[in-house]
């Protein structure tokens, strides 16, 4: 009997909390089941009924080069076959660390981890030790994974001390988390004046891809950066995301601000389970062996996800796939601005590099409380009619899209024709 995905779907839900590994993927903001997928092809993935789809989430931002690069695959195929992990150095390790620091010359030392969620509370965890204090500070709408101290969001106040946004994190657990608005550089500074010699770190998806794509606005990053050196707090970008993707060298390269460290994730490695942090010398020098600060992880830096990763990183310079990708998403958001024109809709597109979003709002979005604004009915039937032509975009309002450069001139025809005929509903 053929696979199908509502069956699919109700066996999962006996297996798995609300059916799914993770919970966007569980379709629940866009009021339906998911597709399940069988297979993907450079820009195109297909369900198990065959049907197919043009990929704008592509795994959430790992896959620059698209479903299986050839070249990807064969690299590891063949470290797979020599074997899958040692839990000991490797030479691939120091390859992939060098290649790295060329795009991310800030990240002096770096250590591999796992996933985004490891980098960030690791990063936190040294940056603590590092400051000699324990508080540190995020922005409402920024997603730094699920570490307790990190699921919180912003309260009444721009100085307030967060509470826990999940049941099973106790009070005491984000105590030492503040919270500002994205974008406001004068809550910040409130929140130093309040908690005077008490920050130990500022962290900041420098563009926000998890609460839809959203900007800094000008004077925000360097601002932020002034006061970490002012006040002697460590300034962490949260790049797993950006990294890779809105320039090559992040968003410290485009925007030209120099962190004291920096989470890398997704394209890193290449489709599989990688991550990194890193930062200044004498930060990382804290790290066990070489210092107090304890973090380890048995498949930290295995050879196959690392090969995926510098294979990633091999190819996309040698073919110019970050331009190739970043040229087409200039395209798709300029056409997507000209279709919102047309039709009258009030929305707002918007890109940089290879990632883009679009908000169903007439006002710019430069907050999280601005990004709200958004009419999720709209969104909605938007994306339904979207993914009912083929075009596969992120079941969620709050969630930016990707670009590959397997992307190509028939996709974008198709995937504007869609949102064409999406909007004038």
């Amino acid at each position: 009997m053929a696979a199908n995905s509502k069956k699919l779907f109700e066996k999962a839900k006996t297996l798995f909390p609300g059916g799914v590994n993770s919970p966007v993927r569980a379709y629940k903001s866009v009021k339906s089941n998911p597709p399940f997928i069988s297979s993907g092809k450079g820009s195109v993935i297909k369900d198990v009924e065959g049907k197919s789809y043009i990929d704008y989430v592509l795994s959430w931002g790992p896959l620059l080069l698209g479903h299986a690069h050839p070249k990807v695959v064969q690299a590891v195929c063949k470290a797979a076959a020599k074997g899958m992990s040692f839990g000991a150095p490797t030479p691939l390790e120091n390859e992939l660390a060098l290649a790295v620091q060329r795009y991310y010359p800030s990240m002096e030392k770096m250590r591999f981890v796992n996933s985004g969620t490891e980098a960030t509370f690791s990063a936190i965890r040294v940056a603590r030790a590092a400051a000699g204090r324990d508080k540190i500070l995020k922005f409402s709408g920024c997603y730094h994974g699920h570490a307790d101290y990190l699921l919180v969001s912003a309260g009444s106040g721009v100085s307030t001390l967060g509470l826990p946004d999940s049941p099973g994190v106790p009070a005491d657990f984000t105590r030492h988390t503040l919270v500002a608005p994205y974008n406001d550089l004068a809550a910040v500074e409130k929140i130093f004046s309040e908690f005077k010699g008490q920050v130990a770190a500022v962290i900041l998806e420098p563009v926000v891809g998890n609460m839809g794509f959203v900007p800094p606005v000008e004077g925000f990053l360097s601002g932020l950066r002034e006061l970490c050196t002012r006040e002697s707090a460590v300034l962490i970008f949260d790049e797993v995301m950006t990294g890779f993707r809105v320039a090559k060298g992040g968003a410290q390269s485009l925007f030209k601000i120099k962190p004291d460290m920096t989470c890398l994730g997704k394209v890193i490695g290449g489709g599989m389970p990688l991550g990194a942090y890193g930062g200044k010398r004498e930060i990382m020098d804290l790290i066990a062996p070489q210092g107090p600060v304890y973090q380890a992880g048995t498949l930290s830096g295995n050879p196959v996800a690392v090969t995926a990763g510098l294979t990633t990183l091999q190819v996309m310079e040698k073919e110019k796939s970050f331009e190739k990708a970043a040229a087409y998403c200039t395209k798709l958001v300029h056409g997507l601005r000209e279709i919102i024109a047309e039709t009258g809709v009030p929305a707002r597109a918007n890109g940089i590099g290879t990632m883009f979003g679009m908000f169903f709002t007439a006002q710019e979005v430069h907050t999280y409380e601005d990004a709200k604004t958004s009419d999720l009915n709209r969104f909605v039937s938007y994306f339904h009619s979207m993914l009912k032509s083929g075009i596969y975009l992120a079941p969620s309002q709050f969630e930016a899209g990707f670009v590959s450069s397997a992307h190509t001139a028939a996709d974008l025809i198709k995937t504007l024709e869609a949102a064409r005929n999406a909007l004038k509903r």
